[in-house]
């Protein structure tokens, strides 16, 4: 399988690094255009119509992101490569988007590219392109959307409807207030870094909480959540807990 591949980056350094570890570990890709002014990616793209595109986060004029915003329907896969942002880490990893911090070591390239190709195959890039262009124009946690992979896909679920998360076996289940809870392939940590904000309490070890949804706690250790859901507090975090509880 070959995938059209396009590099965009401000910096021809950094655009001839990658194509080199491309050659070299990533050989199923194929470079038809190298981009160093962002301005002309949106023509580029549409002319080439590639499977996968590689792009700079901050470059002068124009933003990765304000490069994909110009697309109506994004259908092609992303990799973002960036110096350490966290806001653009964040928005990307809500996503399920492939992202590389340079400098780029050999092995995170290779697993972003396996990433790639399997969503190349599946064709779900345009929905998860759409999300992260929607996200962006939010400031409220609870207002956005996450992409979550499934034991059969990846799921696109509002992080307002998620009450909790349950590891179960190194799997975890996730809760909504309305509707059948989803079983991911990833561990109860993948959430707690997914969930990153003060809306969400790790309260147990296998229990990731929405606190929007928290209606009362008990003085045996428990919280009920709405729906009268029953979940335990570990002992050594219920006095943080009750602490966040009060504001």
């Amino acid at each position: 399988m070959n995938i059209k591949t396009i590099i965009i980056d401000d910096e021809p350094k950094a655009i001839a690094i990658l194509k080199n570890k491309i050659s070299r570990f990533c050989t199923a890709l194929d470079i038809v255009a190298t981009i160093e002014k962002p301005q002309d990616a949106f023509d580029t793209i549409n002319e080439l119509n590639p499977d996968l595109v590689f792009i700079d986060i901050a470059m002068p004029g124009m933003s990765g992101f304000e490069v994909l915003k110009q697309f109506s329907n994004p259908n092609f896969e992303i990799i973002f490569a960036t110096a350490f942002d966290q806001y653009a880490l964040d928005a990307i990893k809500h996503c399920a988007i492939g992202y590389l911090v340079k400098p780029i070591d050999n092995e995170d390239l290779v697993e972003a590219v396996d990433n790639a190709t399997r969503n190349i195959m599946d064709k779900n890039a345009l929905e998860k392109n759409k999300i992260l262009i929607e996200n962006l124009g939010i400031q409220k946690f609870q207002k956005k959307k996450i992409v979550i992979p499934s034991t059969v896909g990846l799921e696109f679920v509002k992080v307002k409807s998620i009450t909790h998360c349950e590891g179960v076996d190194g799997y975890t289940k996730i809760h909504f207030i309305n509707g059948k809870p989803i079983l991911s392939s990833h561990s109860i940590g993948h959430f707690k870094k997914l969930l990153d904000h003060k809306d969400f309490y790790h309260v147990h070890k296998s229990y990731i909480i929405n606190m929007i949804f928290v209606e009362r706690y008990l003085n045996d250790g428990y919280v009920i959540l709405e729906g009268n859901t029953s979940i335990p507090v570990a002992r050594a975090k219920r006095t943080t807990f009750l602490n966040q509880l009060k504001g």
